[in-house]
């Protein structure tokens, strides 16, 4: 994986210094709201961002948030960096401005449908686990009776408008996951 930088804001210096150690910013500083920084950054065009919220008991959360990171910093490292669309089909997909067309037609996706249309793009016509997905589309592990992808899935296939004259499909592959088809131009 390629080495990249991290920039870290928190208005507790002690907390800084670890955050410098394990990598993340806070949302509740003094004198810049967390949010609004967020907001800045994105109008920037800056990278993925991670937003950590100390929580109590977050000894126990540091694997969790070491997932996130690593799946964050994944994604980043993935990101295309000219504006030249991932194509599948009908299907082109923006990753630097994480938007979608269809027939030239944008797509209202939510970040979490982009992120799973996206992973399922570059894999198009390969099947990919739930478990695959959850990682690349959310940033976290598949918990049990997790359906989150499935039900991004469902409205994927919905906003998508699926049918059979477009060529694009989204297929289930019972037990093993989700597969981006599109039927051979020669055909």
């Amino acid at each position: 994986m390629t080495a990249g930088r991290i920039l870290i804001v928190d208005d507790d210096t002690r907390l800084a210094g670890m955050l410098t150690e394990l990598l993340v910013p806070d949302v509740s500083m003094p004198n810049r709201d967390g949010l609004d920084l967020l907001r800045h950054l994105r109008t920037e065009g800056s990278k993925p961002v991670l937003i950590v919220i100390a929580l109590p008991d977050e000894h126990d959360r540091i694997p969790a948030l070491a997932a996130r990171l690593r799946a964050l910093l994944r994604r980043s490292a993935n990101v295309q960096l000219d504006s030249t669309p991932l194509a599948v089909g009908p299907l082109a997909i923006y990753p630097r401005t994480m938007s979608a067309t269809l027939e030239g037609a944008p797509l209202r996706l939510t970040t979490a449908e982009f992120m799973l249309l996206q992973a399922l793009a570059r894999s198009a016509g390969r099947v990919q686990s739930r478990e695959t997905l959850t990682y690349q589309a959310l940033g976290r592990p598949l918990q049990p009776f997790d359906r989150s992808i499935d039900t991004h899935i469902s409205n994927i296939r919905r906003k998508l408008c699926l049918d059979p004259a477009r060529g694009i499909k989204i297929k289930s592959s019972r037990g093993h996951g989700y597969v981006l088809t599109v039927p051979d131009a020669r055909a």
